[in-house]
């Protein structure tokens, strides 16, 4: 009735009867749906947070966004490092989750005391009158956004790992079980920020962004507290050293062995070196051969002078994946430019529905609806159809999928600049429904390009680096957002002429040049689309995507 390196929360064998298993985790899809809820809709109207409370330029507030947004992917390694290699992933989410706590409750406290933040003013029109936050109320902003990035990062990075640990992969029933999982997983991502986008976005702009602010700190405590519940039903993975460790150890022995020549067999090396911290049995490949030089041994113990067979071919696998990792976050990097400046086209448009004045940041409810409801379409009946008629597993590979996704955030950029211009040019305010294929685009991107990439992670993966891939699929996502924080300063720089500012450094829209920068956007997009389809086309897959011989696997799907 155990499952071997797995414990309760008081480090004593599990009963499978007890713990684990879909009653464990309904503690975490409430967690799950709670921090969507509060984090979707607070980064995707935090540039008219900024930009209108704290008085930051059109440029200003956009990248401090993206920063935020980098940093908190960037975090999740610092999660998944600590979770891999000290304590459990329970235990991180509920050391380090206050910090998401504390954080939005320090951005409440600055938005409800006038004296934390600029005086009121109407940036569009009195300019001179206008004072961007700076001094100690920019350093309090700044430190309570980077607190709560910290706490979301390492949640983010432990929650859906934590969630898989709760169904045992070798059981058919749970194996089955588990699949389903990180579906719910996903559509409790959509149906959180689905729910915030109405919520939270209404209550931040006619209650109060303190109010919103303030909730938003209020339900962040109470999913934590309902997975603290929870502690004694989880399934807690005994940590077995990190990853990365294992990753350098290769390839500093590798570097030591660089000038003595390879052995034609390594199976004795492999014997040797074998040892408690193999995960997954991994046969040995003929690429990247100056790496076999880490399982040649000299005579001297210890990990860090001689390495197994499965060390050196789990830091292969990494390797092999890098190039994909680099070009996936290059041409993921419009993403991130177009969600945070279509929120302020939304701003200069008319947000009124007949008497309902609509927000711009609420227009993501269109994406977000559709992802749901095109995750479910592509689930049941896309990939099944595909399957029948390509023989893959998924339908279409990994890489496909998020091919198609790239290509979507290619053609986005056109139509927001051939917006931007019409909205410039228009006599009278254009409606905000003019930015709906942007937002179409940006769903259909969500669609394939960011499930794609984190089922490409988990599948090509060692078994025993699960997690790490998790957080560098968060990581890749980041370092996206903060390429696009270096390209607004890059194009910024570039054109400015003496006292005139660049194509982003207006006051507002009206006196920049966003559709000129989206026509950058999009010519960068196509080089990194082209770049990545080069890339993807060299991949080998680990496992054969093919299907082997499953005719229930419809069936088996949620």
């Amino acid at each position: 009735m155990t499952i071997r390196g797995f414990v309760d929360w008081r480090g004593t064998p599990i009963n499978r009867e007890v713990h684990g298993g879909v009653r464990a985790a309904w503690f975490i899809y409430f967690l799950t749906v709670v921090t969507n809820m509060v984090n979707i809709p607070i980064i995707l109207n935090l540039v008219t947070y900024l930009h209108g409370t704290m008085h930051m330029g059109v440029s200003g507030s956009a990248t401090t966004v993206t920063n935020f947004v980098g940093a908190t992917c960037g975090f999740a390694l610092i999660g998944a490092f600590l979770s891999d290699s000290y304590i459990t992933r329970s235990r991180t989410i509920l050391l380090f989750g206050p910090l998401e706590f504390l954080g939005y409750g320090l951005l409440a406290l600055q938005a409800h005391l006038p004296s934390l933040h600029p005086l009121p003013c109407n940036i569009e029109g009195e300019l001179t009158n206008c004072k961007e936050v700076h001094g100690w109320n920019a350093t309090l902003l700044y430190a309570a956004l980077y607190i709560s990035a910290l706490g979301e990062g390492c949640v983010r990075a432990c929650l859906p790992s934590l969630g898989a640990d709760q169904f045992d992969h070798e059981d058919p029933s749970e194996s089955r079980q588990q699949s389903s999982f990180f579906n719910w997983f996903t559509f409790g991502i959509s149906f959180g920020g689905l729910v915030g986008l109405i919520l939270i976005v209404w209550i931040q702009n006619y209650k109060g962004w303190d109010i919103g602010l303030g909730l938003g700190a209020i339900l962040i405590l109470l999913g934590l507290l309902v997975v603290a519940i929870g502690l004694p039903f989880y399934r807690n993975q005994v940590p077995e050293g990190s990853p990365l460790t294992r990753i350098l150890q290769v390839l500093v022995v590798a570097f030591r062995n660089r000038k003595l020549e390879l052995p034609e067999q390594l199976e004795e090396a492999h014997e040797n070196g074998a040892g408690p911290c193999t995960v997954e049995v991994l046969s040995r490949t003929n690429n990247l051969k100056f790496l076999d030089k880490a399982c040649i041994n000299r005579g001297k113990d210890g990990a860090w002078y001689h390495c197994s067979v499965a060390k050196v071919e789990e830091t292969k696998i990494v390797l092999r994946m890098l190039p994909l990792f680099v070009s996936s976050m290059v041409g993921y990097v419009s993403n991130p430019i177009l969600l945070t400046f279509t929120v302020q086209q939304g701003g200069m448009t008319n947000t009124k529905l007949g008497k309902i004045h609509i927000s711009p940041a609420t227009l993501f409810i269109i994406p977000i609806t559709f992802q749901t409801v095109m995750l479910a379409i592509y689930d049941r009946f896309i990939v099944p159809f595909m399957r029948r008629r390509t023989g893959y597993a998924s339908g279409i590979t990994h890489l496909q999928r998020i091919s198609l996704g790239f290509a979507s955030m290619i053609l986005a950029p056109v139509i927001a600049a051939v917006v931007e211009r019409k909205r410039k040019e228009a006599a009278v305010q254009m409606s905000l429904f003019w930015l709906t294929p942007q937002f179409f685009l940006l769903g259909l991107s969500d669609v394939t390009s960011f499930p794609g990439l984190l089922e490409f992670f988990n599948s090509e993966a060692p078994r025993g680096m699960k997690s790490i891939a998790t957080a560098l699929f968060w990581c890749e996502i980041g370092m996206s957002s903060l390429l696009a924080t270096f390209m607004v300063q890059v194009v910024n720089r570039a054109t400015r002429h003496g006292s005139l500012g660049g194509w982003l450094e207006g006051t507002s829209l009206n006196n920049s040049h966003l559709d000129l920068f989206y026509w950058v956007v999009t010519i960068v997009g196509l080089l990194a689309f082209l770049n990545y389809l080069y890339w993807a086309k060299k991949y080998v897959y680990r496992h054969n995507p093919r299907i082997v011989d499953e005719p229930s696997v419809d069936q088996e799907s949620p």
